[in-house]
């Protein structure tokens, strides 16, 4: 017995973390290196953790740090409690979900931030300093002034500093892109956009029995000769443009690009929606279009992109206040408010500063699943290295299809580019997100048996018979 509690007590001794003073909350680097223990052997299952003020004496922190740490290793499913006989690392999780989730564009869980405490912070501080009947009443669409104050300092990287009554507030940016819609074009009218797109905006324009007609576009985005050409002959309501880190091709419409797209705008007097989620995730992003041509363009910003899809919070730039007032008639008709719990949270988030440093954490996760995705996919990769997802052009021998059937039978869920087709040819090509699965070593081994299977031929399908 003595001598197995030597060799505990040996396995304990080389975990115990050097605590870094720059290396991030000190509970974050107790908890990350028991999770690196268990992964190289040095803990195993069943090996016994000091009691919490043994290990606060031995690590010179408080006891609170080491209550946070072993809470945060419980998350991870590192630890398991045992009532009085004291803590113990876990058996390894089986892991029970069928299918690794490539499909939805969500942010990734961000570098280096407790999200959870951010989370109770931010609730705690709303509660605190609000009144609670006004959190859980009708609101006005459009949002209350200290709202659209927050959305103006969110829209500051863009645009500098903007008057905050030009800013209306939503519950999410498709929900912006049905009120522009209703508010710009008339039943059977055109929507112009590139042959893929985001999903959310055919879908909106089918229930709202208006036509999208796609206009070319090459490397550098829509083609502005095509532009110009399908705004004189189809007379559009409105354009639909998604020019940095595009969904779903991830590309970034350089500036020359946005400002001949802006200019055919202001020459064939035609609206512009500038859905930008990404904007803030890509490195040295372009000027908005919104900038080139602002009596023209409405700028729609979301949060669910860069913080979190729970929000439900997006913010739209509409400078003028009679079209300012259409779009709030319009968003009124499906959507009378942000709810008010989550907007003063987002308000909170953003002035306190809790919104960057969540932001700069995603941005900071999904760089390094994006140099991930890279690695792997090699000479197939389409990106820039930012953003929540790569576009991944397949070889002959695959269809997208195809590919989407035998990545479902490995257990992965991919996206097709038939998905994001809005008319024309949509190529040959699957969407992949990185930010939908917590753990990055899980999302590496799925890209993984991605790659394994690009390299192989398809077999035939043959359907089940049951």
């Amino acid at each position: 017995m003595s001598q197995l509690k030597t060799v505990q007590d040996q396995n304990l001794a080389i975990w115990l973390p050097r605590l870094a003073v720059h290396g991030g909350p000190r509970f974050l680097q107790i908890a990350d290196a028991l999770q690196a223990a268990v992964a190289d052997g040095s803990l195993t299952p069943g090996d016994r953790l000091p009691p919490q003020r043994q290990l606060a004496a031995q690590l010179d922190v408080d006891l609170t740090t080491i209550t946070r740490a072993y809470d945060e290793a419980r998350r991870r499913n590192l630890l398991e409690g045992r009532g009085a006989r004291g803590t113990y690392v876990a058996a390894p999780k089986v892991e029970l979900a069928s299918i690794l989730d490539l499909s939805m564009n969500t942010p990734p869980p961000p570098d280096g931030v407790d999200f959870d405490d951010m989370l109770k912070q931010g609730l705690s501080q709303v509660l605190m300093r609000a009144d609670n009947e006004l959190l859980m009443t009708y609101h006005l669409a459009g949002g209350s002034d200290s709202d659209r104050q927050a959305g103006a300092k969110w829209l500051e990287p863009m645009f500098g500093h903007q008057d905050f009554r030009q800013v209306v507030v939503c519950p999410g940016a498709q929900a912006a892109i049905a009120a522009l819609i209703l508010a710009l074009t008339e039943p059977g009218g055109v929507i112009l956009a590139e042959p893929t797109n985001y999903p959310g905006l055919r879908a909106a324009a089918s229930q709202f029995g208006r036509h999208i007609i796609a206009v070319d576009a090459d490397k550098h985005g829509m083609v502005p000769q095509m532009l110009e050409e399908a705004c004189r002959q189809h007379k559009p309501g409105l354009v639909y443009l998604n020019p940095t880190l595009q969904n779903p091709t991830a590309v970034t419409m350089p500036e020359g690009r946005r400002k001949e797209l802006a200019s055919i705008a202001q020459r064939c007097n035609v609206r512009i929606v500038e859905d930008d989620p990404y904007w803030l995730l890509a490195d040295a992003a372009p000027t908005p279009l919104a900038t080139l041509a602002p009596e023209q363009v409405y700028y729609i910003s979301t949060l669910s992109k860069c913080l979190t899809p729970g929000l439900r919070v997006a913010y739209v730039l509409i400078r003028d206040p009679h079209e300012r007032e259409r779009f709030l008639v319009a968003l009124r008709s499906f959507a009378l408010m942000v709810a008010p719990l989550t907007a003063a949270l987002a308000t909170q988030w953003i002035f306190d500063g809790s919104a960057e440093g969540l932001m700069a954490g995603v941005r900071n996760e999904a760089r390094l699943r994006q140099r991930m995705a890279r690695d792997i996919f090699a000479g197939r990769y389409c990106g820039t290295g930012d953003g929540l997802h790569v576009w991944l052009e397949l070889p002959a021998y695959w269809n997208s299809s195809q590919l989407a059937r035998a990545a479902d039978s490995e257990g992965i869920a991919v996206t097709t580019a038939e998905a994001f087709a809005t008319g024309g040819p949509s190529g040959n090509a699957i969407r992949i997100s990185l930010g939908n699965v917590k753990d990055r070593g899980r999302l590496q081994a799925g890209l993984q048996r991605l790659s394994h299977l690009l390299v192989r031929r398809p077999e035939p399908f043959n359907p089940a018979v049951v």
